[in-house]
C-alpha cells in the first residue's frame, strides 16, 4: 500500500537556518500504520549520530495511515546528504513509505500574487525581513500596478500583468513562465482577487496558499463581510488553505476568529478581518515552510 504525499505539501526546497542555529534535517514520512515505525526511524538516526531535536507523529485510524515529522541536528551525523537516501531506503521499503528529507540551510523561493490590497503583502515582506519566515520572496506578481512602490521599497522584482476575460489564458501563461523562471517553491495569493482557471492547474503543479476573508465554508464568494453583516453574525473568521481547481475548497491549513457584536459596522468587520488575514496567512505559510503540514485526502495534518 502506497500513501502519496501531496505535491502541495512536500517540495524539493528547504528552510533557511536562522543565524546561530545549527543546520538541521527534517524527515517527513507517510506510510501504512505498522508496529515499529517510530522505533526504526529513531534507531536509524541514533545509529548515524543524528541528535533528534523534535518529533511529531499522527495515526489516522480511519485510513490506517501513519504520519511522522522528525527534526534532527546534523552537526555530528555520520552520513553525507548524498548517502542518506541510500541508507534510509531499506526502512522505506520495509514500511512502504513516502518520505522526503529537507535541510535547513537551503532557502525556499516564494512568489506573492496580489491585486490592490497591501495588508497581507506588507506583513509577509516584514516577516521575511525580520527573519521570521524561512524563505526568500523572489518576486511579486500583480494584476494591478498599484503596489509597485511597495515592491521597489523592498527591492523585489515586480511584474504587472493585467488580466481580463479576453487575455486570461495568455496572462496565466505569463504567470506560470515567471514562476518557472524564478524556480518558485511556494506561491502565495495575498489577496489576489482573481480566480485561477482550471487550465492553470493543468500546467502548474506547485503548491499555492490562499488567504480567504471568511471562516470557510461559510460566506464563500464575493463580499463575505457584507454577507456576515447582513446575517448579524457574532463571530468572523479567516481561513488559509491550499488552492485547488475547486474554488475555496482546498485543504485548510489555518483558521482563526474574532468576536463581533451588533455595534460593529461593515467597516469594523473589514478592519478586524484584515487583522486576522495577516496572522492566519503567516501562520499557514510558516507551517508549510517548516514542513509541518501533510495532506490526508482533502484535510491537513498540521504538526505543532
Amino acid at each position: 500500500m502506497t500513501i502519496a504525499l501531496s505535491r502541495n505539501i512536500l517540495t524539493n526546497r528547504t528552510e533557511i537556518a536562522r543565524p546561530g542555529e545549527p543546520v538541521s534535517g527534517i524527515l517527513t514520512i507517510a506510510c501504512p500504520d505498522k508496529i515499529g515505525v517510530i522505533a526504526r526511524v529513531t534507531s536509524f538516526l541514533f545509529r548515524y549520530n543524528a541528535n533528534i531535536i523534535d518529533t511529531n507523529q499522527h495515526n489516522n485510524a480511519e485510513r490506517g495511515t501513519f504520519y511522522m515529522r522528525v527534526k534532527f541536528d546534523l552537526s555530528g551525523i555520520e552520513l553525507s546528504r548524498t548517502d542518506f537516501a541510500a541508507a534510509f531506503s531499506s526502512i522505506a521499503r520495509d514500511y512502504d513509505m513516502q518520505w522526503q528529507i529537507f535541510y535547513s540551510d537551503k532557502p525556499a523561493s516564494v512568489a506573492v500574487l496580489v491585486s490592490r490590497q497591501d495588508h497581507c503583502l506588507y506583513d509577509l515582506l516584514l516577516r521575511q525581513k525580520s527573519g521570521e519566515l524561512n524563505a526568500g520572496i523572489v518576486l511579486i506578481i500583480s494584476n494591478s500596478d498599484a503596489l509597485r512602490p511597495v515592491a521597489r521599497s523592498f527591492d523585489i522584482p515586480f511584474y504587472y500583468l493585467p488580466v481580463s476575460s479576453a487575455n486570461r489564458e495568455s496572462q496565466e501563461a505569463q504567470v506560470i513562465e515567471l514562476l518557472t523562471r524564478y524556480r518558485v517553491d511556494l506561491t502565495i495569493l495575498a489577496r489576489y482577487m482573481q480566480v485561477l482557471s482550471p487550465a492553470f492547474f493543468q500546467h502548474y503543479t506547485g503548491p499555492i496558499i490562499n488567504i480567504h476573508h471568511s471562516f470557510l465554508p461559510a460566506f464563500v464568494g464575493n463580499q463575505p463581510y457584507h454577507q456576515a453583516y447582513r446575517r448579524g453574525v457574532k463571530m468572523i473568521g479567516s481561513t488559509s488553505h491550499y488552492v485547488t481547481e475547486e474554488l475555496d475548497q482546498g485543504p485548510i491549513i489555518a483558521q482563526d476568529v474574532y468576536q463581533v457584536s451588533h455595534r460593529d459596522s461593515i467597516k469594523d468587520l473589514i478592519r478586524k478581518g484584515r487583522d486576522l488575514e495577516r496572522v492566519v496567512l503567516a501562520r499557514a505559510v510558516r507551517a508549510h515552510l517548516e514542513h509541518r503540514v501533510v495532506t490526508c485526502a482533502n484535510r491537513t495534518i498540521v504538526f505543532e
